[in-house]
Formats: structure tokens, sequence, C-alpha cells
């Protein structure tokens, strides 16, 4: 889309409302199973649930068309084994976007692309570093020549090994053969807006250190705190993990810059090999529990407590085909037969519809979100707000808005509320239908009648 959209100082100083106030979880769906529920029951379930983004681990055409029109935004991946093709040209990454993205959006919400999977850390020599980097930027290239920078981001997640050390969190810094590669990701990051992904998991530092690591800390529970050289008080070890990377990345000199840090995967297993006596489904409903009430907080951490961070539980289901021990095969909410592995509340309180038990064995229903919705502009909602509202959701929030442009079918009237009520709609529709998709700061407003006239057509979910 060739026209630029500037967003008004007042949106630039107080962004709008919903984007702060309100927040789900998102969640790992990995298929290494051979009995896993079709991608279309889960994509059905998943929209009754406070589960808002989803991420997978390649670019499964099913799970794409299953999550179309579902209201849930969507982050594919590019398999380790896929890195060093897409890196070697930027026609073979449009050729990879052409076949494996480019069909299934704008219907599928799919917002991220995570290229490799903790690539640095593989211990394989094949996987050259500068071959990730390189995808990353032949991508972003495709995403700018389509007019998709910004609804669609590129990263890579990490895990925590990819740090020297982890603590004191304030004292952390990147694996010095890492430095270079990492400056040059924490650059591409920086300029593009993208989140640093890091897969953190304080089971395994639990795991591995018992008798150093207190369990309560790991489960996100030890109210007493530890204490960090610098004055921060760390009352979970997943807090502390987070402020490792983010003293990593200062200490490369980008601590001036915007880079906001994603936990990309975490969770608790609730099996594992005998020696494994922290994995199991009491701790792994505690853990869980807490892991979803946090990324629901929009609270940060010690180093930034305004900073809310993005939360990806790992994982929806148990794979049974994963390589590794046991507890690799026994990270999920549910087994693959549908029923639980335990009770972790992801009912949606403020989703259409009534409150329903959620799961995927017998007996569980598909809700949808609620009757038929719209959301348009409020009439005698200011006008320069309405404004920023319309550039926000044509510009960052992703909007096809080429319906309100001259000869498009709502065009006219050529007003700033008409034009604003179609593109508010298109992104409530496209985030699912919560109500607070709907707010924009007091503008927006929920209504059951088709605001559709003539040939100007209001989506609908």
């Amino acid at each position: 889309m060739a026209i630029v959209y500037l967003i008004p100082l007042l949106f630039l100083l107080h962004p709008l409302g919903p984007f702060l106030t309100v927040s789900a979880v998102g969640i790992n769906y990995g298929t290494l199973g051979n009995n896993l529920p079709s991608p279309k029951t889960v994509a059905q379930l998943l929209q009754s649930t406070i589960v808002d983004k989803v991420k997978i681990y390649d670019t499964n055409p099913q799970i794409l068309q299953a999550f179309s029109n579902s209201g849930i935004d969507i982050i594919v991946a590019v398999e380790n084994n896929h890195v060093a093709n897409i890196s070697s040209t930027k026609s073979a990454a449009e050729d990879w976007f052409s076949a494996r993205i480019a069909p299934f959006i704008p219907a599928t919400s799919i917002v991220g692309i995570a290229v490799g999977n903790e690539y640095l850390a593989t211990g394989d020599d094949s996987m050259d570093p500068n071959a990730l980097i390189q995808a990353m930027q032949n991508l972003h290239e495709v995403l700018l020549s389509r007019g998709l920078d910004r609804k669609i981001k590129i990263s890579t997640p990490h895990s925590m090994a990819v740090l020297a050390t982890s603590f004191p969190p304030s004292a952390s810094t990147f694996a010095t053969t890492l430095m270079p590669t990492m400056t040059s990701i924490l650059t591409f990051l920086a300029d593009t807006g993208s989140p640093f992904m890091v897969n953190a998991y304080p089971y395994f530092a639990y795991r591995d250190n018992p008798t150093t690591v207190s369990l309560e800390y790991a489960l996100l529970g030890n109210s007493s705190g530890v204490h960090d050289p610098k004055g921060y008080v760390y009352t979970n070890m997943l807090d502390a993990q987070i402020d490792a990377i983010r003293s990593a990345i200062a200490s490369l000199g980008f601590g001036g810059r915007s880079i906001h840090i994603m936990v990309s995967e975490s969770g608790w297993p609730s099996k594992g090999e005998p020696g494994e006596t922290a994995a199991s489904p009491d701790n792994a409903k505690t853990y869980n529990t807490r892991l979803i009430t946090k990324a629901q907080s929009n609270k940060g951490t010690p180093m930034k407590p305004n900073d809310k961070i993005d939360i990806f539980l790992f994982a929806l289901f148990n794979e049974n085909k994963k390589e590794g021990g046991a507890s690799e095969r026994n990270f999920g909410l549910f087994n693959g037969d549908g029923s639980k592995v335990y009770d972790v509340d992801l009912s949606c309180e403020f989703c259409s519809g009534s409150k329903m038990e959620f799961g995927f064995g017998p007996g569980s229903k598909v809700v949808q979100r609620g009757p038929s919705v719209w959301c348009v502009a409020k009439p005698h909602a200011d006008e320069k707000l309405v404004q920023g509202v319309l550039d926000f959701c044509c510009g960052p929030g992703g909007v096809d808005c080429r319906e309100v442009y001259e000869n498009g079918a709502c065009f006219g009237p050529n007003k700033v509320h008409a034009h604003a009520s179609y593109a508010m709609n298109a992104y409530y529709q496209m985030h699912g239908r919560n109500y607070w998709n709907c707010d924009f700061k007091g503008s927006g407003l929920v209504t059951f009648s088709d605001p559709s006239y003539g040939s100007c057509k209001y989506s609908q979910q």
C-alpha cells in the first residue's frame, strides 16, 4: 500500500487504551504427535478462550486455513533447515513467502515470522549465523515490497543459552562468541520495530540446580524475593531471566533503543524421567496458572515495571512424537485425545456468548464469539480522535482500507466518521470481536445492526 499514514501526536503520547489495558495470552501449538485433534477443531475451540495469539513451528497450510477469520493472531516459523535457502537470495525469500504465506492473508491474521528456533544454540556448525541474519533481512524486504512490514514482524526465538551468564540479571551479557551476531540481530530488531524472542524455562534451571534454586521461586511464587546487587528484587525466576536478557541487550549498546522482549515459550512439564521429580501435574498447573495471570497483568519486570511482556505458553498439547526425554513430550495442557492433563482455566469472561467449559474431549462444545455484531464510530466522537483511529487502523493496525479510498465501495459519504467506522469494524472483526477491540479511546460503539449500505459491505466474523 503506497499511502503513508501519520499517527497524530495524541496517539504517540497516549496510545489507544485497549492496547495497554487489556491483554490475553499466547500459546504454542506444536504438532509432533499422531493423535492430535484437527486444526479446525483447535481453531474453533480456541475462539472461546482468552487465547488471542498462537505460535506454530512451520507454515502448516491446514492450520493457517483453519484459523482464517478466527480473530486469533498467528506467528508462523521458518524451520531451521530452510533458513539457508531463504538467506541465499531475495527471490528465494519471495518464493517462500508467495507459497507459504501469501495464499492465507488477510483472512488469516499472520502477525509474525519466527526465522528458525533457537538457531544459535543448536551446536550444528553447518548453521551459519550470518545466514540467519540474511534470511531475516530478505524476508523483511519481501514484506516491504508488499506493504506488510507494519502488520508482520520478523524475529528469531533464542534460548537462554545465548547468555554467558544469567545471574545476577544486572550483570548479564551475551556469550562472547555470539556478540557480533547478536549486535546485527538487535540492529535489525530495533530498525524494524520487531520483538526480541526468548524461550525462557525456569523448570530447566531448577531441574539442573535443585539444591541452589528454590522450587517456589522457579514456580513464579517466591514472595521473599531474590536480590540483585543493583537493588532489584525478584520474586520469581522468569522475571530474572527476562531482565538478564534486557541487561545483555543494553550491554551491546541498545539500552536506549526500543526493543520489546517477548517470551516466545515458557511452561512446565507434567511428567518427566524418573529423576525429574518436579515434573508433575500439580507443579505444571501451578506454574502455568501463574504464567497466564502474569501474561494478563500488563506488568513488567523489576528493571522495567511498566513494560508489558507478551508471553506464549508452551504448550497446547503433549506431543508423543517429539524427540528427547519424557519431559519434552509432556509440556501440554491437553493430551492428544483432547483430555485435560490438569485443569487450567482458559475461559474467556468477555468473549461474546456464554462462558463454557473449555476442552477438546468428547462433549466439548464449539462456541463462536457471539452473534453478528459490528463496531462503528460514535456519531458525536471528536473528529480528530476519530481521524487518529482511522490512521491507526489503516496503518499499523493492518486493516485493508482500499474500500474507503476514492472509487472504493465505501468511499461515499466522504466523511471521516464513515471511513473510520469501516476501518474500526474491520479491525474489530480481525481481532476476535472482544469488547476492548471496539473501544478506541471511547470513540467506538458496538452495534447489532448491520451498518452496510448499497455496495459497501461491512465485514463480519
